[in-house]
């Protein structure tokens, strides 16, 4: 694959380094500081091209990896181009802590057919196939159904993150890299609530962030200190009787280690490159012919699709609540809602309506009390200003019926495959 590089961040690191192994191509570098950490993942000779136009020729390049070190609006911009463009991107995740950003990307890739991956490689290591396995178990169990061990009941899932740093902008971004794994196991949420300090500014080194989701296995997930060598993720199924685990380690590769109970005599490790595993989810939608050929592909060796740009987003709009919930102190209620251009619309036509209604009415008594001085003081051209009001207001409400039948009057485009990267079903209320 010929590969092109529109900023740089550790996630996009790893994927480099990935393809430096695989012998894939990287051809063209824009956006790229000289000073940056991670361009040392860069040849020295790799032709770097100040205009990020260049990547909109399809003939540039096969894919872009689009990282986030050295973010601005310059980049936004082409991000959106691209996307506009029908390109394929490898996204960092989070790159813009920005529901409205993420769901605008996704409805413009609706649109241009463009494959946005999003770097959420977790999801498809082994060990998270199988945990996902147990709590369906579990709930099966739980809902009479037949189950070979009616004893293994999950009461909790418990993601415990060590972090080094843990200011307010690093826990929520490695928040919206790791929900992804609590819709993963436990479905959408439906509610979050948070714990930290006794002040909102002071929160973010303790936070707690609890997930209720469709599954009624609450999951909660937590900050703790953390050095060089102790960062990473814990992740924990918790129940009466039984305790799986999962010493997650940080970085482009390493060991996840499988523990049963609080025993680790019977361990079990399993290497994982989480640049490989993002290489192989754009290598398969570049070279797949069909989406049922990807889908085919990638479940049949983690039983979990690979996430989609919907996935991201929905994890970028749970980090983006948070600071609400830590704000308020109390539960936050999360609607589940689909963001198309025709709902857009819907709502800016609700929004519009609701005004003209209260236009109206400021109308109604305006004119009356004009219309009431004039005839006092004998003013005519009044009285008839204050007379047409209510023509006014059927020609701007004459209007605002007729724009409802903007979206019978626009034709239908064909519905284009958003993206091969299939995604979980969204749980809806």
């Amino acid at each position: 694959m010929k590969l092109g590089l529109l900023g740089i961040d550790p996630q996009i690191a790893w994927v480099l380094e990935a393809a430096h192994r695989s012998g894939d191509q990287l051809v063209v570098a824009c956006d790229v500081a000289a000073a940056s950490p991670h361009a040392q993942s860069e040849p020295d000779s790799l032709p770097r091209d100040s205009s990020w136009e260049t990547l909109i020729d399809a003939r540039s390049c096969d894919a872009i990896l689009v990282g986030g070190d050295g973010w601005s609006d310059t980049r936004v911009e082409a991000v959106r181009k691209l996307v506009q463009a029908g390109r394929t991107l490898v996204l960092s995740q989070p790159l813009e802590l920005s529901m409205l950003w993420a769901y605008e990307l996704d409805m413009i890739r609706k649109d241009s057919g463009a494959r946005l991956i999003p770097i959420l490689p977790d999801r498809l290591h082994p060990f998270i196939a199988r945990l996902r396995l147990i709590i369906e178990g579990a709930l099966a169990s739980r809902n009479g159904l037949p189950q070979s061990d009616r004893d293994s009941t999950i009461e909790t899932i418990l993601l415990e993150r060590r972090m080094p740093e843990r200011s307010r902008t690093a826990v929520l971004r490695q928040l919206a890299f790791d929900a992804d794994l609590v819709r993963v196991l436990s479905g959408d949420p439906r509610k979050l609530s948070t714990l930290g300090g006794s002040a909102p500014e002071t929160s973010w080194p303790t936070l707690a962030v609890g997930f209720d989701g469709p599954s009624h296995v609450p999951a909660r997930w937590q900050i703790m200190h953390g050095d060089s060598q102790s960062a990473g993720l814990t992740l924990s199924l918790i129940g009466p009787t039984a305790a799986h685990r999962i010493q997650i380690p940080d970085g482009p590769r390493g060991d996840w280690l499988w523990s049963d109970a609080t025993a680790s005599v019977n361990a079990e490790s399993v290497f994982f490159d989480r640049g490989d595993a993002i290489l192989d989810v754009l290598r398969t939608c570049i070279e797949g012919n069909s989406h049922e050929r990807m889908v085919g592909t990638l479940v049949r060796k983690t039983d979990i699709p690979p996430a989609g740009w919907d996935d991201a987003s929905r994890a970028i709009e749970l980090a983006e609540t948070v600071p609400r919930s830590v704000a308020r102190g109390r539960a936050i209620d999360l609607h589940q809602e689909e963001f198309t251009e025709l709902g857009t619309f819907k709502g800016t036509m609700a929004s519009l309506g609701c005004g003209i209604v209260l236009i109206a009415l400021l109308l109604l008594v305006v004119a009356t009390l004009v219309g009431g001085i004039a005839r006092e003081v004998g003013w005519g051209a009044g009285e008839r200003i204050a007379g047409v009001w209510p023509l006014v207001v059927l020609a701007v409400l004459g209007v605002f019926l007729s724009l409802q039948l903007l979206p019978l009057l626009v034709a239908k485009r064909p519905q284009t495959p958003p993206s091969p990267l299939p995604a979980p079903p969204r749980q809806r209320e």
